[in-house]
């Protein structure tokens, strides 16, 4: 069974056909569950996910990071993803990247929007993709020596076998999420697998530039392990 893991932060005016798009394709492949995680949700993001999905509400706000290592925790599948709720990765393209991981045995299998192959339908607004190649290249590479071009990219899909050994050491709850997972992942010895995706930026991205400070403070600590898990 594939579990796909969906954080929501008032998503009401979107989510409903990420929903419907994500359940006619991953039932397609098979056995599936789509697991909605609402993220201190104030809106109807619940009500409507809960025609389609599994939803798990938390009163306080947990971060995307957070939202999604909770649907770790209650996801059943052998093997794991998340996307973003806003469908800016169609099903068809996060089913590529579970065709990738059949196709090479890799642990772990990401979504590339970087790549010279990959298509970008309506692009970030131009700050936006500035911050996100410095972000890529100084965090990503420079502080943690991945080797992936888009670490930040929603989707992903991983063997629950590898989330299972590493699920335990996850402190990061934010968008930086994604570079410490990936980092404790390749320590674990997974392979990671990279798919071109067409890929479609919506600006309703709950993103700030905000966070970003708070992103690299935590981030060093991870890396120099001062916020190693006892």
């Amino acid at each position: 069974m594939i579990s796909v893991i969906i954080p929501a932060y008032n998503e009401e005016d979107r989510i409903e056909q990420t929903l419907i798009d994500y359940s006619k394709g991953l039932a397609s492949r098979g056995s599936y569950e789509i697991i909605v995680v609402c993220d201190g949700c104030r809106d109807r993001t619940a009500e409507i996910a809960a025609k389609y999905a599994r939803v798990l509400q938390f009163p306080r706000r947990l971060g995307k990071g957070g939202g999604v290592i909770e649907g770790f925790r209650a996801a059943k599948g052998e093997v794991v993803g998340y996307t973003d709720a806003d469908n800016s990765l169609k099903v068809d393209q996060f089913l590529r990247l579970l065709e990738e991981m059949d196709r090479t045995g890799a642990g772990c299998v990401i979504a590339d929007r970087k790549s010279k192959e990959a298509m970008i339908i309506e692009s970030q607004y131009l700050i936006r993709r500035m911050a996100s190649e410095s972000f890529n290249f100084l965090f990503s590479r420079a502080l943690f020596g991945l080797r992936v071009r888009d670490s930040q990219c929603g989707g992903k899909v991983f063997r629950r076998e590898y989330i299972d050994r590493v699920l335990p050491q996850l402190v990061c709850t934010g968008f930086e999420f994604d570079v410490e997972l990936l980092w404790r992942l390749t320590k674990a010895g997974c392979a990671i697998g990279e798919v071109p995706v067409i890929w479609k930026d919506d600006k309703g991205s709950k993103f700030s530039f905000k966070y970003i400070p708070s992103m690299f403070v935590s981030l060093v600590k991870v890396r120099t392990g001062l916020n190693k898990k006892t």
